[in-house]
């Protein structure tokens, strides 16, 4: 009995979260398709243009402002960004700081601290049974 490999395909949603894009400023094609695990694979290797211009310029998703701003994304709620930002825009945000932008990278860096702590202490632990 021969078993039978269907391809593996992904709505175009997950495929941009993969890549680390802001779907809506995807083309089209790319948007009202479906794409298949080989496709993803292939856009990874070899970016075209438009992943390429969306990757350095943007408009970034969420998670890619809040990384880039050194915050949470509920920090990034916080703060009043609910919106795609451009890397101009998360420049300019940088270089103005405005206080909730130095509020939630405290936070953040505290819950890293208190992360990177919580990590040793279950070492020792196991380290020691």
């Amino acid at each position: 009995m021969k078993s039978h490999q269907s391809t593996q395909t992904m709505k175009p949603a997950t495929a941009a979260k993969k890549l680390g894009v802001y779907l809506p400023a995807t083309p089209a094609e790319f948007q009202e398709g479906v794409v298949s695990r080989a496709e993803l694979n292939e856009l990874q290797e070899n970016p075209p243009e438009w992943l390429r211009e969306l990757r350095q310029n943007g408009p970034h998703p969420r998670p890619v402002v809040a990384a880039r701003l050194g915050v949470s994304i509920a920090g990034l709620a916080r703060g009043g960004v609910t919106e795609a930002l451009t890397t101009e825009q998360i420049e300019a945000l940088r270089n103005e700081m405005p206080q909730w932008l130095e509020k939630e990278r405290a936070t953040q860096a505290d819950v890293r601290k208190e992360a990177a702590r919580i990590k040793k202490r279950d070492a020792e632990r196991a380290s020691r049974s």
